[in-house]
């Protein structure tokens, strides 16, 4: 069970903010990189979707957002929502220019290229961030020779938030979406999860995919930028080894914020967090 908030007791906390649950496989991700850090999260659950909202809209939602986390006291602000990273992340950096901002199209795209033999990636996403093409404006940033296949795959969505994620049901809609993308003589080898709610699947989507194709999960490869960027020396000495001082395996503590839907928030998002979250310690805010 996630422990108590404990705001000071190790710092400022990192600020996370999503239009509804999907980024709590991001803040999963950053608590298993960064055990010791507190955090605050972020719900906007009174007007999700922002896939279906224009940029505009979506700019002052996360501007919003950021505010009400900063007015909280962060070090640092993850934006863990793919719509909001492609259309408001420098409108975030233009107003707050000493806070790091970290959304997760770029981590998941540098990682793409990296992990990508023929540089032929395959993104699957919702239809807004497909029909935005802001991953492969941000694959072709690390190589304009990349090829990008990209595929909504909106249906995923609703799976993940009623827990259809593993056995035959999600293996056969897995297999809808992607067999036309990688059944073909020219092939991506690298798929990018470019949702926060997909990670959830990866598991069915793994079981249906060819063995070679490397899976890029943008929530991981952003809790690896959170933590290059704020503790860069640290996380690259662990990595080698070499680190005379471990993380710490204790969690911290999150502090709960969600602008409307206490039960559902709690009751969805404990599967994407892979822990129990109850209604009780969510704090409904006004934005």
């Amino acid at each position: 069970m996630t422990q108590a908030w404990a705001s000071g007791e190790a710092g400022l906390p990192i600020g996370v903010f999503d239009s509804g649950v999907g980024g709590l496989t991001v803040l999963r991700a950053l608590r298993a990189d960064m055990p010791g850090e507190n955090f605050i999260y972020l719900g906007d659950t009174a007007r999700l979707p922002y896939g279906t909202k224009s940029a505009q809209t979506v700019v002052r939602y996360s501007l919003q957002c950021a505010a009400a986390l900063i007015q909280r006291g962060i070090c640092c602000l993850v934006v863990a929502c793919n719509t909001a990273s492609a259309s408001a992340l420098d409108a975030l950096r233009a107003h707050h220019p000493s806070l790091p901002i970290i959304g997760v199209i770029e981590p998941g795209a540098q990682a793409a290229v990296t992990a990508s033999v023929s540089q032929h990636i395959a993104v699957i996403a919702t239809e807004g961030t497909v029909g935005g093409g802001a991953y492969e404006a941000a694959i072709h940033r690390f190589n304009p020779d990349a090829r990008v296949t990209s595929r909504a795959c909106s249906l995923f969505v609703s799976m993940a938030e009623e827990g259809w994620t593993e056995g035959p049901i999600a293996e056969a809609v897995a297999r809808r979406y992607l067999d036309p993308i990688f059944r073909s003589d020219d092939a991506p080898d690298t798929l990018v999860l470019g949702c926060t709610h997909f990670p959830t699947l990866a598991a069915a989507m793994r079981a249906i995919l060819p063995k070679h194709v490397s899976i890029v999960d943008s929530a991981a490869t952003t809790a690896a930028a959170v933590l290059h960027r704020l503790h860069g020396a640290t996380a690259m000495h662990a990595a080698s080894g070499t680190s005379e001082s471990p993380l710490p395996t204790t969690l911290g503590g999150v502090r709960w914020l969600a602008t409307d839907g206490a039960t559902r928030f709690a009751r969805v998002g404990s599967a994407f967090l892979g822990e129990t979250l109850h209604a009780d310690a969510i704090e409904i805010i006004d934005l």
